[in-house]
C-alpha cells in the first residue's frame, strides 16, 4: 500500500519516507574513488604525460635532483630527501603541490609556473587519491608493447574468436523458454539456486513498455494483456512494442550516452559554441533502431557514410555526427582526435585506446604504434567547409529569406578570406628574405623554436612557412639547382672558414659560366660583386634578388595581364623561385588560413560565427550532415613521443589494431582509410563487436551487463558472468543479420527475462549482487523516462518524432520526449546531474545509480512536477468523476495503470477530505495526492 500524508504537517524527511522513496544515501561516484577505473584513466591521459613533461627531465629515471623520482610509483610516494611530497587526499599537505603553485621559494618547474589547467589537474589528481596504477615496469614492459601483444591476445577471453556454444543440459527443462534460459539454469544449478517465478501480467508489461519505448502502459494495454489467454499474447506485445515509433526514441537515448552527443561544443574562444545540426544525427539514430539497421551497416555508417554509395536519399551522411559532435578541447586538433579514437574503440570495440597516446597501453596488447595507426586515419579526415543537405527543402517564403541571408553572410565571409588570402601570398613572397635570414640564424642559434605557435600578429614569421622554406631548401640541394646552387655550397662551409674558402667560389662565379651546372646569371653576378662575408649576408643578397624579381614581375602584369612569364631568363628563374609550383609561397586556399594573423583569424571567426547563428536560430534552415570528408592528401603518421606533437617519431601506417588483426595486418588504402577501419570493426570475425553490442543491451534489458564494464573488455575487466552466454548471443547476432530488434525478441522472450523480482533472502546469501539472475532486478527509471513518464500521466506528451533540441526547463513547459532535450556541454541542468544523466563530455558505458535527497526535492518542488500534478486531475476522465471514490479510482488507474486497493481508498479519501492547512499551498488536496503517487516508488521504480 502507497503510505501518504499531509505535506504540510510533517518535516521533510518524513514526507520523503511516507512517498515511499528508499533511505537516502551520499552520491557515491566510482570515478572519485582512489584507485577506481575513472580515476586511473585520469592518471594515465593526463596526470602521467604531465609529469613525463615538466618533471622527468630533472626527476626521472637517470637524474633525481633532491632525491626525488616521479616516473614510478613507489620512489615518487616516497619522496625525496626531505620527506614525502605527495600526501594522497590532502593537496594543501602535499610539498608538490606547493612548489607548483609558486607558493614558496621552491618553485618548480623552474622554466615557467604551469598553466592553470594542467595545475587543476595535478590538485585534483592528489585530492581524489593520488590514483597510480600498480607497477608494470617501464613502458618498454608494459603489456601493450609489441613483444608482449601476441601472448596477451592468445590469453584474455576477449580476444579470442567467438565459440558458438551449445546450450548446456539442465535438470529444469520447462524452465527453458529460450535457450538463453539453459545458460542461466545452468550456472544457477551448479549454485543448487532456482530462478524466480514468472511475474505478474501487469509487471511484465509495464517492464516490456519501459524497456522498449521508456513510457508506462496504460490502464488500457494492461487489461488487454490481463485478458488475453492465448499462447503467444506475450510474444505479440513484444512485436507491438517493436514496431512502435517511440522505440526508435528509447534506445537513440542509450546510444547516445555513448556517443557522447551534446548540441554545444565546449569552450571554443569566440566561436559559435552551438553545433547547427547535431539534432540531424540524434533524428539518425532514432530512424536507424526504428528501421532495424542491421548493426555491421550501423557501425560502417557512423565511420564511414560518406565513402558508401548511397545514392539519392543522403539520410546516411547525418550517421557521421557519432564522430564530429565529441567536445572541441579549445580547438585543439589532437585531443579532438584523441577523443574520436576513444568514443570508436570504447564505444564499438571496448577497449581503452587512447591510453596508448603516450606509451605502450600499460595493461591491454596496444602499442602506441596502434594508436598512431588510428591517429592517421582521424588525422587524413576533414570537416568540409559546408555540410552536406539532407534532401531538398521545400520552397517558401521563409525559405527563400533564409537562403538570402545566408547568401549574404557566406559571401561576406569567402570575399574577406579571398583578399586575405591574397594580400597573404604577396606578404608571403616579400618575405622571402625574411625566411632565408630566419633559417641562418635557426642553424646558427640565434633564433626561438619553430614550435607551432596559437595565432601570429601581422608580420611575424610564421613556423610552418619556415619549415616550409627548410624542406625547400633541401630539395633544391638534392639535385643541382641554378638560383640556390651557390648557397648549398656556401652553406656547407663552417663559419670559421667562411670568409677565407668562400673567395674561391665568387672567383668561380666571377669567370666564365660552367655549361654542366649553370647559376642563374643574376645571382652569380650579385655574388660575384658582393662576395657576403657570412652566412646573414647571403641571405641579405638572396632577398634583394627575390624581392626584384617579383618586383618586375608585378610591373609587367600590371602592363600585361596576359603575360606567362618574364623574358629575362635569370629573372624568370627567381620569380619561379616566389611562384613556381613547388614554391613555398604558394599557399593553398586550404592551407591559407592557418597562417592568417591573429585579427584576421579573429574576423574570419566573427564572420563564420554570424552563419552558424543563423543556421542555428533559423527554423527554415533545412538539415545538414555534421559530416566528415577525406583530406585530398593522406596523413602520413608518426608517433608522438610521449604524446608530444613537438616530438615526431618512428612513422607508422594507417591500419587496423594488431591484437584484432588475422594474418598480415595491410595499411589501408583507401583515402584516410576510415571505410577500411569500419569494415574491419563490423568484421563478423571481429572478436569484440558483436560481444560488446549484445552486452550492452543485456544491461538495459536487466539492469547489469554479463561484462560489468560495457566498455572496457581488456585485461583489467572481470570475466563475463556468463562467459557462454555472452558469445552464444553474439554468434545468434550475427546469424540474425546483426538485426538488434530480434535481439530483444530473444532475449524478452526468455523465462530469465519474465521472473519477478521479489527477494529471496536464501539465494541472496549465496549470491548477492543477483549475477546469476535468480531473480529480475527491480530499476529506477532514468531521468528521461521518469519525465516522459510525468508528461504521460498528465495527458499532455508530445509523440511529434525528430526536430531541432527544446530546452526542457523554459517556461511554459515544452511536452516534447526528454531525448530531445538541448544539451549543453558547459552548462547541463542541475537537474539533470541530480539524477544521473550521462556526461556528454565523454562516452559512457552505463549512469551512475545514485539516491540522494535532491531526488525527492524535485519530485516535491519543481515547477514541472507540481505542473503535471495539476494536468493529471484536470484530465476529463478524472476531473468528470463526481463522487470521490470513483474519482480516486481513476486517479489509480491513469497514474499508476491499476485499481486501489480498499485500504488505499480508505487512505485516499481521509487525505483529500481534509482541507490543507496552510494557505499558501500551492495544489489543492487532489493535486496533492496525484503529486505523491508521481513520486511513489511504484511510480518510480520498474519491478
Amino acid at each position: 500500500m502507497i503510505q501518504l500524508v499531509r505535506f504540510n504537517r510533517l518535516p521533510a524527511v518524513a514526507v520523503l519516507i511516507a512517498i515511499g522513496h528508499m533511505a537516502l544515501v551520499a552520491r557515491a561516484e566510482e570515478t572519485a574513488q582512489p584507485g577506481g577505473e575513472g580515476q586511473l584513466e585520469f592518471f594515465e591521459k593526463t596526470i602521467r604525460p604531465l609529469l613525463v613533461e615538466r618533471c622527468q627531465k630533472c626527476h626521472g629515471p637517470e637524474k633525481q635532483e633532491a632525491g626525488l623520482r616521479l616516473d614510478r610509483r613507489e620512489p615518487a610516494l616516497k619522496g625525496g630527501d626531505s620527506g614525502p611530497v605527495i600526501v594522497p587526499g590532502e593537496p594543501e599537505k602535499s610539498r608538490l603541490i606547493e612548489v607548483v603553485r609558486y607558493d614558496g621559494d621552491t618553485q618548480m618547474p623552474p622554466s615557467g609556473k604551469l598553466p592553470e589547467d594542467e595545475l587543476a589537474a595535478l590538485v585534483a589528481w592528489v585530492k581524489q587519491g593520488a590514483a597510480w596504477p600498480a607497477e608494470q615496469g617501464d613502458v618498454a614492459g608494459a603489456v601493450g608493447s609489441a613483444a608482449n601483444a601476441a601472448q596477451a591476445a592468445t590469453d584474455h577471453w576477449a580476444f579470442q574468436p567467438l565459440t558458438r556454444p551449445a546450450p548446456p543440459a539442465v535438470k529444469q527443462q520447462d524452465g527453458c523458454a529460450t535457450p538463453i534460459d539453459a545458460f542461466i539454469l545452468h550456472e544457477l544449478e551448479k549454485q543448487n539456486l532456482t530462478p524466480a517465478t514468472r511475474a505478474d501480467r501487469r509487471t511484465l508489461l509495464r517492464r516490456a513498455t519501459y524497456d522498449l519505448i521508456g513510457l508506462p502502459p496504460t490502464i488500457a494495454e494492461v487489461e488487454a494483456f490481463e485478458r488475453d489467454e492465448s499462447p503467444d499474447a506475450w510474444s505479440r506485445v513484444i512485436d507491438r512494442l517493436l514496431d512502435s515509433p517511440h522505440y526508435g526514441e528509447r534506445w537513440a537515448r542509450h546510444w547516445l550516452d555513448v556517443a557522447r552527443y551534446a548540441d554545444t561544443k565546449g569552450y571554443v574562444f569566440t566561436q559559435e559554441r552551438r553545433y547547427p545540426f547535431s539534432y540531424t544525427y540524434r533524428d539518425y539514430v532514432i530512424r536507424a533502431f526504428n528501421e532495424d539497421l542491421p548493426y555491421d551497416r550501423f557501425v560502417v555508417e557512423q565511420l564511414a557514410a560518406d565513402r558508401l554509395p548511397l545514392g539519392d536519399d543522403k539520410h546516411a551522411l547525418a550517421a557521421l555526427g557519432f564522430l564530429t559532435l565529441g567536445r572541441r578541447f579549445m580547438l585543439n586538433t589532437h585531443d579532438i582526435i584523441d577523443d574520436r579514437i576513444d568514443v570508436v574503440s570504447r564505444g564499438l570495440l571496448g577497449l581503452t585506446v587512447t591510453c596508448a597516446r603516450c606509451h605502450d597501453h600499460k595493461f591491454d596488447p596496444i602499442p602506441t604504434a596502434d594508436y598512431y595507426s588510428l591517429y592517421g586515419v582521424f588525422a587524413s579526415s576533414v570537416e568540409p567547409d559546408e555540410e552536406p543537405l539532407l534532401g531538398m527543402p521545400e520552397e517558401s517564403a521563409a525559405y527563400e529569406q533564409f537562403k538570402t541571408e545566408l547568401a549574404a553572410r557566406q559571401k561576406a565571409f569567402d570575399d574577406y578570406r579571398a583578399q586575405k588570402l591574397n594580400e597573404l601570398a604577396a606578404s608571403l613572397r616579400a618575405q622571402a628574405g625574411d625566411y632565408l635570414v630566419g633559417l641562418v640564424r635557426q642553424r646558427s642559434g640565434e633564433s626561438a623554436s619553430d614550435e607551432a605557435m596559437l595565432s601570429l600578429g601581422k608580420g611575424e614569421l610564421r613556423p610552418r612557412l619556415l619549415q616550409r622554406w627548410r624542406d625547400y631548401l633541401t630539395r633544391t640541394a638534392s639535385a643541382h639547382h641554378p638560383v640556390f646552387a651557390p648557397w648549398h655550397e656556401l652553406a656547407a662551409i663552417a663559419p670559421a672558414d667562411f670568409s677565407t674558402r668562400s673567395g674561391e667560389i665568387y672567383s668561380r662565379l666571377a669567370g666564365a659560366p660552367d655549361a654542366a651546372k649553370p647559376v642563374n646569371a643574376a645571382v652569380a653576378a650579385a655574388l660575384a660583386q658582393r662576395r657576403p662575408a657570412t652566412m646573414m649576408d647571403l641571405a641579405a643578397v638572396y632577398s634583394e634578388l627575390l624581392a626584384g624579381a617579383d618586383k618586375q614581375w608585378t610591373e609587367a602584369r600590371a602592363a600585361n595581364a596576359s603575360l606567362e612569364k618574364l623574358p629575362d631568363a635569370a629573372a624568370e628563374e627567381l620569380r619561379q623561385v616566389l611562384y613556381g609550383g613547388d614554391s613555398p609561397t604558394v599557399i593553398s586556399d586550404e592551407q591559407g588560413p592557418r597562417l592568417f594573423d591573429r585579427d584576421v583569424k579573429a574576423h574570419l571567426t566573427e564572420l563564420k560565427k554570424k552563419i552558424e547563428e543563423l543556421e542555428v536560430n533559423s527554423p527554415a534552415a533545412p538539415p545538414r550532415a555534421m559530416a566528415l570528408v577525406d583530406a585530398p592528401q593522406p596523413t602520413e603518421p608518426h608517433i608522438f613521443i610521449r604524446g608530444n606533437p613537438a616530438r615526431s617519431g618512428e612513422a607508422v601506417p594507417r591500419r587496423f589494431l594488431e591484437v584484432l588483426s588475422r594474418g598480415e595486418r595491410k595499411p589501408f588504402q583507401q583515402g584516410s582509410g576510415r571505410l577500411e577501419l569500419a569494415q574491419a570493426i563490423a568484421n563478423p570475425e571481429n572478436p569484440l563487436t558483436a560481444r560488446v553490442l549484445v552486452n550492452r543491451v543485456w544491461l538495459h534489458h536487466f539492469g547489469q551487463a554479463l561484462v560489468r564494464t560495457p566498455s572496457d573488455f581488456g585485461t583489467r575487466s572481470e570475466p563475463p558472468s556468463h562467459p557462454a552466454l555472452l558469445d552464444w548471443l553474439a554468434g545468434s547476432f550475427i546469424d540474425q543479420g546483426w538485426s538488434i530488434k530480434k535481439l530483444h525478441r530473444l532475449i524478452m522472450l526468455s523465462s530469465a527475462y519474465q521472473q519477478a523480482s521479489d527477494e529471496r533472502p536464501e539465494c541472496a546469501v549465496v549470491d548477492p549482487e543477483n549475477r546469476l539472475m535468480w531473480r529480475m532486478n527491480r530499476r529506477r527509471l532514468e531521468f528521461e523516462a521518469l519525465r516522459d513518464s510525468y508528461l504521460a500521466a498528465a495527458g499532455r506528451l508530445d509523440r511529434k518524432l525528430g526536430g531541432r533540441p527544446i530546452d526542457l526547463w523554459a517556461q511554459p513547459f515544452t511536452a516534447r520526449r526528454s531525448v530531445y532535450a538541448y544539451l549543453d556541454r558547459q552548462d547541463l541542468p542541475g537537474v539533470f546531474r541530480i539524477f544521473d544523466m550521462a556526461n556528454p563530455d565523454v562516452s559512457n558505458d552505463q549512469r551512475p545509480r545514485t539516491t540522494v535527497p535532491q531526488q525527492a526535492l524535485f519530485a516535491m518542488n519543481s515547477p514541472f512536477v507540481l505542473e503535471q500534478a495539476r494536468h493529471v486531475v484536470a484530465r476529463p476522465e478524472i476531473a468528470a468523476e463526481v463522487d470521490p471514490t470513483r474519482r480516486l479510482q481513476a486517479l489509480y488507474r491513469t497514474v499508476l495503470a491499476r485499481s486501489p486497493r480498499p485500504e488505499e481508498i480508505e487512505l485516499g479519501l481521509r487525505f483529500v477530505n481534509s482541507p490543507p492547512a496552510a494557505a499558501d499551498t500551492k495544489l489543492n488536496a487532489w493535486e496533492l495526492y496525484a503529486q505523491a503517487l508521481l513520486s511513489a516508488n511504484e511510480f518510480v521504480f520498474v519491478d
